[in-house]
């Protein structure tokens, strides 16, 4: 991003100073620490919340630096935050709490004392610095929750497309339970808690920023699609470099994003400018989901079966 760049999308970032309506914040993102604007955000506005908060880790992020706390003190930081969401949520809305290994018990404790559990999901970083007296870190955890018992999942709109190696087929010497094509075999599978075909940004991916906890759009598009329909309010309140609201813009939601650093807003914005023109999300192609690193054109060749 250039410093003139920056200067022009500095100037389409919100801070607010008085409570607000859903009509003052639809579709921005809000330049402002967390703490400071959650008590002026309107009531019962969000249909599915997705949020990415530093983990109990030291961590740079453009010169803000978060310290690691005593397990105690860091619960006490997530419920000075999290007690606040439950007021903007609708009766319907669904939440993902994002989380490595080492704060998810901790997050686990404060999310389940506003929020009803329906899972946890774990999914597979491919990236990652091995360890030579340890297991490498490999994985992260998403807690999954609800308001109530009735709550959006479009289970159709995120199954997994993978490929079949070893096709069944019935006594009429059809396909069962999988799709026939020149490109291949495949089957759609229900989603489970155990994600494995994300792929995490990197240099060549038109998506990557700087941002050193920025989360794939493959991974956020899950939760948009299952938990939220078009036209629905996504709402990140530790943006980042902007990926929820980029995909729920993809997506044709609606999203509002909180984020204290501007360098990362004015990331955020210039990838939602950019979305505009390109509505791709890697990974997620003719209404599925793909194996990691497999794309249309690098489906298997048919196979022809002999009966």
């Amino acid at each position: 991003m250039s410093t003139a760049e920056k200067v022009a999308y500095a100037t389409k970032l919100l801070r607010i100073s008085g409570p607000q309506s859903v009509a003052d914040i639809l579709d921005r993102t809000i330049h402002q620490d967390s703490l400071t604007a959650l008590p002026l955000m309107p009531d019962s506005f969000v249909d599915l919340l997705i949020v990415d908060p530093p983990y109990n880790r030291q961590k740079d992020f453009n010169g803000s630096t978060f310290k690691v706390m005593p397990e105690a003190d860091y619960q006490i930081w997530l419920a000075s935050w999290m007690s606040q969401l439950p007021r903007l949520l609708k009766p319907t809305a669904s939440i993902y709490m994002c989380c490595d290994w080492q704060s998810s018990n901790a997050i686990y404790q404060v999310f389940s004392r506003h929020f009803q559990v329906r899972n946890r999901i774990t999914w597979e970083r491919e990236k990652g610095r091995g360890a030579k007296r340890n297991w490498k870190n490999a994985s992260e955890d998403i807690w999954f929750g609800t308001m109530s018992d009735k709550y959006t999942f479009n289970v159709e709109a995120v199954k997994l497309q993978r490929r079949v190696r070893a096709p069944y087929r019935d006594n009429a010497g059809k396909p069962k339970d999988w799709q026939e094509t020149q490109q291949g075999n495949f089957r759609n599978t229900y989603p489970s808690n155990l994600w494995t075909d994300i792929s995490i940004p990197f240099w060549s991916m038109a998506e990557n920023t700087d941002h050193p906890t920025q989360k794939p759009e493959k991974l956020i598009a899950k939760m948009v699609l299952a938990s939220s329909n078009p036209g629905n309010v996504v709402f990140d309140p530790f943006l980042g470099s902007g990926t929820t609201s980029v995909v729920a813009k993809k997506l044709g939601r609606h999203y509002v994003g909180i984020e204290q650093e501007e360098l990362y807003a004015c990331w955020a914005q210039k990838r939602l400018a950019l979305a505009e023109q390109d509505t791709s999300i890697q990974g997620y192609t003719d209404g599925y989901f793909w194996e990691r690193n497999v794309g249309l054109g690098d489906r298997i060749p048919a196979v022809k079966q002999n009966h």
